[in-house]
C-alpha cells in the first residue's frame, strides 16, 4: 500500500472514545458527549454536553460567534448585544476615529440604539452545525492508484458537492475543513451577519492598558473588551445595513456570573482557535526555533523602535499607527516567548525521541516496516530543501513587503492592467476605476506618514539586500543597487521625492484626470518599478516552489499523524486548531514563572494604580477611574473581599483566534473574556506545558464596572442576564 495507505474512519472513531488528558486540548463541541463530558463533569462541570452543543435546541454554541475573520465574540442579551476584545474591535473603532472624534483615545458609548455606529466590512459568523463528512469526501480516493494531485482534485470535487447539498434552498454558507492532516473532514454550516454596529469601547488607557509592554504578560490589568450589536432584517435573516434592520434575536445568549472564579474552579473556553502545530516533526521545530523566529524577531524589533519613536512624538501618528504597531508587536513578542519555551522544554529533542520510538516500533512488524520505513527519511529530505527556501521567503515577507509605499504602489497593478487591456474603455467604466482607486488612496493616506515609512524603507531594504542570497535577486533590482552604488539612503531619498505614490495631492490629481493611455505613468513610477520585479519574483518563482514542496509535505503529514495514532492507541488525539469552533477546559490557577517567583490567579485595580506612570503612554490612568478607585465605588461588581477584580488566569488551552472567547464556569455562565496567554506558555501551539501555560481573561465584573460606573452606560448592563 505504501505511504499513502488510507486508514479507516472506524479506527479514528474508536480513538475518539479513549480517555482525555487534563487541561491540554481543543475539542470539537459536537463530540463532547462521547469524548469529554464525563471528564469535564468529574472536574466540576455541572451542565451537560447537550447544553454546550445542540442542533435540536438552543445551546451555548448559539451564543458564540466568529468575529470578523480572526477573533471570537459572545452574545450577551436577547437583543444581539455582543462582547469581544478591545483589540479585536480595534480596527473598527479606529475606522470611526478622527482627530475630532478620537474614539480610540477617548472611548465611545452609544446611549441609545440610534447612536450605534454601522461598521462596513465587519461580519460575524454563527455556527448552525458541524458534522464529520470524511466518508463522503474520501469515498472515491484510492491511495493505490492516485497521485497526490489526483487525490486532491477528487477531494475538492466531493467537497463542492457536499457544500452545495448542505446549503441548497437556504441562506446559509458552508465550508469543509480537513482535520488530522486530511485523514478526516468536517462540514461546517454557518449563518453570516453583516450589519454589525459599534456600541461601546473604553478609552485606550483602559482597553489597552499596559500596551505592548504588558502584551503576553502576567500580571495583567487590561480592560480588553468592546461592545457591538448584531442586526438582522425584519424577516429574521441576515441583511446588509439598513436603518430598518432590527436587533438580532439569538436562540441563546450567555448569562453572566457576578460570583467570579476562585483558585481550582472548573472553567472552559468556547471559541475559534486559529492554528496549532502539535504534530510537526523535529525538523520543523528546528526550522521555526533556529531560522524563522529569529528573522522575524530581529526585523520587527527594529521596525517597532522606529514606529514607537514617531508615535511618542506626535498624536496624529499615534492614531495612524497604533493598530499597525499592535499588529507588528503581537507576533514579535509571541515568537520571543515561544522560542524561550521551546528551548526550556527541549522540544526538538523530545520530538527526536518520539521519532526514535517510532523507528523502533515499525521494526517490530514487517508490514509496518514496509509501510513506514521511508517516512522519516522523507521528512529529513523535505526540510533539507524546504528550510532554506522558506527562510528566504520569510525574510522577504518580513522586510520589503512591509515598506508601505512600495506595497501601496503594487496595489495599482490591476489598474495598469485594466488600462492596458482596454485602451478604448468607455467613460462609465473609467469613472468606476477612478472612484475605486481614489477610495483606496484615501484609506491609505489617512493612516500614513511618509517620513516614518522612509526610515522603514532604509532599514528593511538594507536588511533584505544584506541577507538574501544574491542569486535570488532579480536583475532589475541589481541594476537599481548599481545605480545607487549600494547606498540605500540615496535610493530612499530619490524614491520618496520622485514617486507619485508618495504625494497624495499629486496622485489624486492624476487619478481625477486619468485616461487609459496614461497607465505608463504608473508603470514607470520609481516606486512601482522598484517593487514590481521583487514581488513578481516572489509570486512567480519563490512562492510556487514553496507550494510544490508543501504539497509533498501535506501527504507526509497525513501519513505521519495516522501512524502516530496507530502507534499510540492509548492516547486521545485532538485535531490541530484550524479556526473551527472548539472547547478547551481546565481550572483557575496561578503558576511559578521562574525560581522563587509565584503568580496568583487574579489581579485587581490595586495593580492599575501601582503601574500608573503619567510619563508612559501605556500606563496613563483615566482620572475618572482613579476617582472610582479612591472612593471604592465598585457597585455590585466587587469581590467578597471588597476588591475590584480586573483579570484572572486558568489552564485552558488557547491560541490566536481565541481572543474574545468567553471563559465560562461550571454552570456555563460567563466569567470573563479570554484575551491573551502568559508569555512563558506561548510555545503551546507546538508543545503544551501544564505548569506554565495559562490563558488570560478580563474579569466580566470589571467589564460591567467600566460599562456601568465609568461610562454611565447602565442600560447595556440592564440588557444582560446577571447571576448573583
Amino acid at each position: 500500500m505504501g505511504l499513502m495507505k488510507k486508514f479507516s474512519i472506524l479506527a479514528i472513531i474508536v480513538l475518539f472514545l479513549l480517555p482525555v488528558k487534563a487541561d491540554e486540548g481543543m475539542w470539537l463541541p459536537y463530540l463532547l458527549q462521547q469524548m469529554n463530558e464525563k471528564d469535564m463533569q468529574a472536574k466540576g462541570m455541572k451542565i451537560t454536553a447537550e447544553d454546550i452543543y445542540s442542533i435540536n435546541q438552543g445551546s451555548l454554541k448559539d451564543a458564540i460567534v466568529l468575529f470578523g475573520g480572526g477573533c471570537t465574540g459572545e452574545i450577551v442579551s436577547d437583543q444581539g448585544l455582543l462582547l469581544t476584545n478591545h483589540h479585536c474591535g480595534y480596527g473598527s473603532i479606529q475606522s470611526h476615529s478622527s482627530l475630532e472624534n478620537d474614539y480610540l483615545t477617548n472611548g465611545f458609548w452609544a446611549m441609545k440604539m440610534e447612536e450605534e455606529l454601522p461598521t462596513p466590512g465587519l461580519s460575524v459568523t454563527i455556527l448552525k452545525y458541524m458534522k464529520d463528512v470524511s466518508d463522503e469526501v474520501l469515498r472515491f480516493v484510492s491511495s493505490d492508484h492516485m497521485t497526490e494531485v489526483q487525490r486532491e482534485q477528487t477531494i475538492q470535487k466531493r467537497i463542492q458537492n457536499i457544500i452545495k447539498e448542505a446549503t441548497a434552498g437556504t441562506h446559509y454558507s458552508a465550508v469543509v475543513k480537513p482535520i488530522y492532516g486530511g485523514n478526516q473532514y468536517l462540514l461546517i454550516v454557518n449563518e453570516i451577519f453583516t450589519d454589525i454596529r459599534l456600541v461601546g469601547a473604553p478609552p485606550s488607557n483602559i482597553g489597552k492598558f499596559g500596551g505592548d509592554t504588558d502584551n503576553w504578560m502576567w500580571p495583567r490589568h487590561t480592560g480588553d473588551f468592546s461592545v457591538f450589536r448584531i442586526y438582522m432584517g425584519k424577516d429574521g435573516k441576515p441583511a446588509p445595513y439598513s436603518k430598518d434592520n432590527i436587533p438580532y434575536k439569538p436562540k441563546k445568549h450567555l448569562s453572566i456570573s457576578l460570583k467570579g472564579a476562585e483558585k481550582g474552579d472548573f472553567t472552559f473556553v468556547f471559541g475559534y482557535p486559529g492554528t496549532t502545530q502539535q504534530f510537526i516533526p523535529s525538523w520543523e521545530v528546528d526550522m521555526i526555533q533556529n531560522h524563522i523566529n529569529p528573522i522575524a524577531i530581529d526585523l520587527r524589533t527594529q521596525r517597532l523602535n522606529i514606529i514607537n519613536r514617531y508615535m511618542n512624538s506626535d498624536r496624529l501618528i499615534r492614531i495612524q499607527y497604533s493598530a499597525k504597531a499592535a499588529g507588528i508587536a503581537n507576533g514579535w513578542k509571541k515568537w520571543i516567548g515561544e522560542n524561550k519555551g521551546l528551548k526550556r522544554l527541549d522540544v526538538i529533542n523530545k520530538k527526536k525521541a518520539l521519532e526514535a520510538q517510532f523507528t523502533e516500533w515499525i521494526k517490530q512488524d514487517e508490514n509496518r516496516y514496509k509501510q513506514y520505513q521511508g517516512l522519516l527519511p522523507a521528512f529529513e529530505n523535505f526540510y533539507a530543501s524546504y528550510t532554506p527556501i522558506y527562510t528566504q521567503a520569510r525574510f522577504f515577507l518580513e522586510s520589503v513587503v512591509n515598506i508601505e509605499l512600495l506595497s501601496f504602489a503594487m496595489n495599482f497593478t490591476s489598474l495598469i492592467n485594466e488600462c492596458k487591456q482596454n485602451p478604448n474603455m468607455n467613460q462609465e467604466a473609467l469613472d468606476k476605476l477612478k472612484e475605486r482607486y481614489t477610495k483606496t488612496s484615501k484609506g491609505f493616506y489617512k493612516n500614513y506618514n511618509p517620513s516614518l515609512d522612509k526610515e522603514i524603507f532604509v532599514l528593511l531594504m538594507q536588511a533584505y539586500y544584506n541577507q538574501v542570497d544574491k542569486t535570488e535577486l532579480p536583475d532589475e533590482f541589481k541594476q537599481w543597487m548599481k545605480k545607487y552604488k549600494g547606498d540605500i539612503h540615496k535610493m530612499a531619498e530619490d524614491v520618496y521625492k520622485r514617486s507619485l505614490f508618495a504625494h497624495q495631492d499629486k496622485l489624486n490629481n492624476f487619478l481625477s484626470g486619468l485616461k487609459p493611455s496614461q497607465y505608463k505613468t504608473l508603470e514607470n513610477d520609481i516606486a512601482f518599478r522598484l517593487i514590481y520585479p521583487l514581488r513578481s519574483q516572489y509570486a512567480d518563482e519563490t512562492y510556487p516552489r514553496l507550494i510544490r514542496l508543501r504539497e509533498s509535505m501535506d501527504s507526509l503529514e497525513r501519513v505521519w499523524i495516522a501512524a502516530l495514532r496507530e502507534m499510540q492507541p492509548e492516547k486521545t488525539f485532538y485535531p490541530d486548531a484550524n479556526m473551527t469552533l472548539r472547547v478547551s477546559y481546565g481550572k483557575v490557577d496561578g503558576y511559578y514563572p521562574s525560581d522563587a517567583v509565584e503568580y496568583l490567579h487574579y489581579t485587581t485595580m490595586e495593580g492599575i494604580m501601582e503601574k500608573e506612570n503619567p510619563d508612559i503612554y501605556d500606563y496613563v490612568v483615566e482620572n475618572k477611574l482613579k476617582e472610582l478607585y479612591q472612593k471604592k465605588d465598585y457597585g455590585i461588581y466587587a469581590n467578597t473581599k471588597g476588591e475590584m477584580p480586573v483579570a484572572f488566569i486558568a489552564t485552558n488551552h488557547t491560541t490566536g483566534g481565541n481572543s474574545g472567547s468567553p471563559i465560562l464556569n461550571a454552570e456555563g455562565h460567563l466569567l470573563g473574556l479570554n484575551f491573551d496567554r502568559c508569555w512563558e506558555g506561548t510555545m503551546s501551539d507546538i508543545q503544551y506545558d501544564p505548569d506554565q501555560c495559562r490563558n488570560i481573561s478580563v474579569d466580566i465584573r470589571y467589564v460591567l464596572f467600566i460599562i456601568d460606573k465609568f461610562a454611565g452606560a447602565k442600560h447595556l448592563v440592564e440588557e444582560m442576564t446577571l447571576m448573583r
